[in-house]
């Protein structure tokens, strides 16, 4: 599928004699008023055709051009696969990646996958092409990792994550690349990653392990209909990428005992869109992040223009959806709306710590519910990981402009923890329609630490002692005493 930008609003211009039109025109009121109508109609369209960066913006939200199909299909058993899970079809995937590669200035092609157990090594995408797995397609990737290839550090980390030195790299893979699709009717890309886990548990690796999908330098993506299970490490990772959809996507992993196995990882993403997707996963479902420390803030690429919505998530190691720890190069103008976190440990957090700099700005959580959620709304200020001892601790990252709308849940122990510090405080946060129902009859539930905001009406549980109170028509009704009040009870 090529992806195809339609322009609306193609006219074809005629000349009009304007001396025998004007007067008509003008005399019938009904048609000036329908001309001026239009005309403005016209003006906001383009308006809005034009902002960011040729995006369509209506509250945030990125759009996508309409893709269209390839003009040229081929099967994996074209090139010699066999999909029987035992062979190795490493070189079957890039004999025919590399006849994509050819059919670009025709629109590309796209690769279909039949049903199957397709066992391979990495390999690469290429630009213009559609990889299709059909139902009951499964591409395996393969456990021993002397198959997988070395790469260097990503630039904004500066560091393997895990280990010094180079990374292994991603199952799929693609760099520099444009018009990517991956899709088909529900296939299954299976990492295997049950051998990877247990050797970082036992500290045998030398590398950090890589990720399921990683495309790195790249534009028009678009991944759905497909189910990602069973990751090395973190799931799938855009990595300074534009322009990128992830629609109707199930990723999977265990909850416990499957470390860093991350949902999906947008990393210094600009203009995204995550939407009607499940993930259950052993880390994060989703973690926004944009480098670590030092690195991050020299790379100083920010992930922004982010829309995440509809999402059923569960994280029973780390939270839903997480904003960092690495946020180096900056996160904003983040929408989060439709979401639903149950049985997890966190709902949803944004960690940070001093010497990541860089800052967290503009992020709207709205109609968000809780089930089951030991601690609902987290905001760390102390997330003290760092990828060596050259990090500056006097870069101090910016929080500010965070607001929660409409938060329900059930059986949450905590609803709301917001750690700020003396040098990192958390500004403009605002909470209004909250109703949480709770476990733990224990006052302070409703924790902070140096955070200013304000509550617009009532919630429940009532809010800590930092925040202005207005009611429901936004007028204000008392002004907080201190925003450095500390009431953080992690015994709860």
């Amino acid at each position: 599928m090529m992806v195809e930008t339609i322009t609306l609003g193609r006219f074809q211009h005629q000349r009009l004699d304007f001396k025998r039109w004007i007067p008509t025109f003008l005399t019938s009121y009904k048609t000036l008023l329908t001309f001026l109508w239009i005309a403005a109609f016209a003006s906001v369209f383009l308006w809005q055709r034009n902002a960011v960066g040729g995006f369509l913006f209506f509250g945030r939200l990125p759009v996508k051009p309409m893709p269209r199909l390839r003009p040229v299909a081929f099967n994996l058993t074209d090139f010699g696969g066999v999909g029987d899970g035992v062979t190795v079809n490493t070189e079957a995937f890039e004999r025919a990646i590399h006849a994509i590669s050819k059919l670009g200035k025709r629109g590309g092609g796209q690769l279909n996958v039949p049903p199957g157990r397709w066992l391979t090594a990495p390999f690469n995408l290429t630009s213009h092409m559609t990889l299709f797995l059909a139902e009951d397609a499964v591409i395996l990737g393969i456990q021993d990792e002397k198959y997988w290839p070395l790469m260097p550090p990503l630039p904004s980390y500066g560091y393997g994550r895990e280990h010094i030195g180079p990374r292994y790299g991603s199952l799929i893979h693609g760099q520099n690349l444009k018009d990517i699709v991956i899709t088909g009717h529900n296939g299954t890309i299976n990492g295997q990653g049950q051998t990877w886990w247990k050797k970082y548990r036992q500290k045998l690796l030398n590398h950090t392990r890589g990720p399921l999908v990683q495309i790195m330098w790249s534009s028009d993506i678009l991944i759905t209909n497909i189910t990602l299970r069973d990751s090395p490490f973190w799931t799938l990772h855009p990595y300074d990428c534009k322009n990128v959809t992830i629609k109707n996507v199930t990723i999977l992993a265990p909850v416990f005992e499957a470390p860093n196995t991350d949902g999906i990882d947008p990393d210094s993403c600009e203009d995204m869109l995550i939407e009607d997707c499940y993930i259950s996963v052993g880390d994060d479902a989703i973690a926004i992040k944009s480098g670590w420390d030092q690195y991050g803030i020299a790379y100083g690429k920010p992930s922004k223009n982010i829309m995440i919505r509809n999402l059923v998530v569960r994280s029973m190691v780390s939270a839903g959806v997480s904003i960092g720890s690495e946020m180096s190069g900056g996160v904003s103008n983040v929408t989060v709306e439709n979401l639903l976190v149950w049985s997890s440990r966190r709902a949803v957090r944004i960690k940070t710590a001093p010497g990541r700099g860089g800052y967290v700005r503009h992020i709207t959580y709205r109609n968000v519910t809780f089930d089951n959620v030991r601690v609902g709304i987290v905001i760390k200020t102390d997330y003290n990981e760092h990828p060596d001892g050259g990090f500056d601790p006097t870069a101090l990252p910016i929080l500010e402009d965070i607001s929660f709308t409409t938060v329900h849940g059930q059986g949450v122990r905590v609803p709301v923890r917001i750690s700020g510090s003396e040098e990192i405080p958390v500004r403009n946060v605002t909470f209004r329609d909250m109703s949480v129902g709770i476990t733990y009859k224990k006052k302070h539930i409703f924790q902070c630490a140096f955070v200013e905001g304000r509550v617009i009406g009532t919630i429940f549980p009532a809010p800590c002692e930092n925040f202005d109170r207005y009611n429901e028509q936004g007028q204000l009704v008392k002004r907080s005493a201190s925003q450095n009040v500390t009431d953080i009870d992690y015994e709860i």
